[in-house]
């Protein structure tokens, strides 16, 4: 190697500015540092690849010893992504500066003979805007079937509606434990226990919701389908009559609105249920596309016998036919249902297996939601980074482009804070994961998603910040007499805490699982699902997380604010918001040891990195009421599995 170095920082303001991801037509300088013997002579040029490859040429500088070489980079008019690398020119030798983390693609560079890993940037619509009653909000998900049951006229006939197309459902009692085993006669387990929670229910337990700060409300499906999923769906136009009927879904939505708590709605649309009035496999609705092929809904199916069912079905499941997503008469359909639900109160859709629909598809979607209520959400559950997520032709998915999705389900959130704080990953590491997602998603749609530590298809928090094993590790007899140790279940309830702090602090709409509040336990589905413990909930746990809630909806800059992260050492991490001048600092230490947090600028990365406290800030512990003053080197002690939620007092 040469006696020259270079070096280049994609989230670092000092290298690029502005951070992260930049809209069509917006323009962004690009800096590079070259020291060492012979950096006077040395020359450089930026790399460029949006379409097309190009290279440009950037004026120089000396600062501190370093020559700096200046790119300006001005966005393209389309959508879509920006690719750069920097190649350096000294001693008639060619060498290459690019990204060192080849995963994130984000970070420190580095500085080679050989091709490099290119940077990012993300190219976004120019009026892509997060839809202001759900961005930075307090969200809280249901599974319906399992949260509350309230006083129902029309449940008997709805029991009674089901039996008589031939499906078997099972009354459990509030306090027992879920099916998980297939009955008598059965291959495979059939989730058709039911729990009866309904409607009213959850109409019931909004003053619970409004404890909790929740202005955004997330249901599990809730039309007619032949499981207690509801993901197998068998009419889109019609609630599922165990639930309650249209009048009761109007009546809630109502009462949510009345309260300051927007709706979002399941949307499963890649597939439907076999037992369905489109399919129709057991000729209970007459007309569906698997005995009659002159249906209506026939042309939505794939039909042939190279399939083992006869049919195409997600994932293999029987139980799931799926559908041709781009045929006209479907994507029609799919249209009028959103268009009615939203009608009748709606603010929002989620949409199942995102990444199994067409591109076009999701645009169509979309178009049709918008034209509505321009206000209205549309989220993807999509399982890693959605800026880079490719189709299985290795073409980039559009999601994060402004003209698909708002925002998605952050579920690489969920597994690197489970990560850091079960010990996997350091605190760096953490903050590298979080500060490439500030840095790839756009700002609207990084406070669009739905921030989670848990849902309906993992295990829950609690069992797993416990040492719980994965879904796979145990078999279902097993997983359903699951506990930790009382040692362990004592470590994971306090990192349950951290992994809140950390969630709650973050710019997307932090997502609480129904019951994780609450201390709520499980493993795999179905056990992740058991029913809220109403009367059995963990009072510690609970008072905290009605804190945490209160203090994120008192402080604007949570919802507001820039997000940067301080990793001072691999046990200590930290998460700054700043709005104005109204800062906040949520700090966690993931260790059995205390530890002193040290505030210092030269920690922090993220949007704003390079900004330090001022000097006579004054930082009061929302918890405790201890209060720190800024200025020099200011620790603030935090105990093992300690943490501290600071927020600014008026100067």
């Amino acid at each position: 190697m040469p006696s020259i170095n270079a070096y280049h920082d994609s989230t670092k303001l000092r290298f690029r500015e502005p951070f992260g991801a930049l809209r069509c037509g917006e323009s962004a300088v690009l800096r590079l540092f070259v020291w060492g013997d012979g950096a006077e002579e040395a020359r450089a040029v930026l790399r460029i690849w949006s379409g097309g490859e190009r290279f440009t040429e950037g004026a120089s500088r000396f600062e501190l010893g370093a020559k700096v070489f200046e790119f300006n980079v001005t966005a393209p008019d389309a959508p879509g992504m920006i690719w750069y690398n920097f190649r350096v020119v000294c001693g008639g030798k060619l060498y290459y500066v690019g990204a060192a983390d080849a995963e994130l693609r984000s970070g420190a560079s580095e500085f080679t003979e050989e091709l490099p890993h290119d940077f990012r940037i993300t190219v976004y619509d120019k009026d892509f805007t997060a839809p202001g009653a759900f961005a930075g909000r307090i969200a809280y998900q249901i599974f319906p079937d399992r949260f509350a049951r309230g006083e129902y006229p029309g449940l008997a006939a709805g029991i009674a509606h089901h039996r008589a197309l031939g499906r078997r459902v099972t009354e459990k009692a509030w306090d027992e434990e879920v099916d998980f085993l297939p009955r008598d006669r059965e291959k495979y387990y059939s989730p058709q226990d039911y729990y009866m929670g309904n409607f009213q229910g959850i109409i019931d337990r909004i003053p619970y919701l409004k404890s909790l700060g929740v202005e955004v409300l997330y249901l599990n499906p809730v039309f007619e389908s032949a499981y207690n999923h509801r993901y197998s769906i068998s009419d889109y136009m019609k609630i599922d009559p165990l639930l309650g009927t249209e009048e009761d879904f109007s009546r809630m939505a109502a009462a949510l609105r009345e309260n300051g708590i927007a709706l979002i709605l399941d949307g499963v649309f890649s597939h439907t249920g076999n037992d369905s009035i489109y399919f129709d496999r057991y000729g209970n609705y007459g007309g569906g596309a698997y005995s009659d092929p002159a249906s209506p809904y026939r042309e939505w199916f794939d039909f042939s016998p190279r399939y083992r069912h006869g049919f195409r079905c997600w994932w293999d499941f029987e139980s799931l036919p799926e559908v041709e997503e781009l045929t006209p008469s479907y994507m029609e359909f799919v249209g009028n249902v959103l268009e009615k639900w939203v009608r009748l109160g709606a603010r929002g859709w989620r949409l199942d297996v995102a990444d199994e629909l067409p591109d076009e598809f999701i645009k169509y979607l979309r178009k049709r939601l918008k034209a509505i209520d321009p206000e209205a959400l549309l989220i993807g559950e999509v399982w890693e980074d959605a800026v880079l997520k490719r189709d299985c032709f290795g073409k980039r998915r559009d999601y994060v482009n402004g003209t698909e999705l708002d925002g998605v389900m952050d579920y690489p959130f969920r597994d690197a804070v489970m990560d850091h704080l079960l010990g996997r990953i350091s605190s760096e590491r953490l903050g590298a994961l979080l500060t490439a997602q500030l840095e790839g998603y756009p700002k609207p749609f990084m406070r669009s998603q739905l921030g989670l530590i848990g849902s309906h298809d993992t295990e829950r928090a609690l069992s797993v910040l416990s040492g719980g094993p994965v879904k796979s590790g145990l078999p279902r007899e097993k997983q359903a007499v699951w506990k930790p140790e009382s040692a362990a279940a004592e470590r994971g309830k306090k990192r349950l805490k951290l992994a809140a702090c950390l969630q709650f602090a973050m710019p997307f709409m932090p997502c609480i699982y129904y019951g994780d509040e609450a201390g709520l336990t499980g493993l795999a589905d179905p056990f992740s699902r058991r029913p809220y413990p109403w009367g059995h909930e963990d009072a510690e746990l609970l008072a905290f997380f009605r804190r945490l809630a209160g203090v994120r909806s008192e402080r604007p800059e949570f919802r507001l604010g820039d997000t940067s992260f301080i990793c001072p050492g691999p046990d200590l991490f930290a998460v700054e918001r700043a709005h104005g001048d109204l800062v906040s600092v949520v700090i966690v230490n993931r260790s059995e040891m205390e530890a002193a947090f040290p505030l210092r600028s030269r920690f922090r990365m993220g949007e704003g990195e390079s900004r330090p406290l001022p000097r006579g800030l004054i930082l009061r512990d929302a918890f405790t009421g201890e209060r720190f003053l800024c200025g020099g080197e200011l620790e603030v002690p935090a105990g093992a599995f300690g943490f501290r939620v600071l927020v600014s007092e008026p100067r």
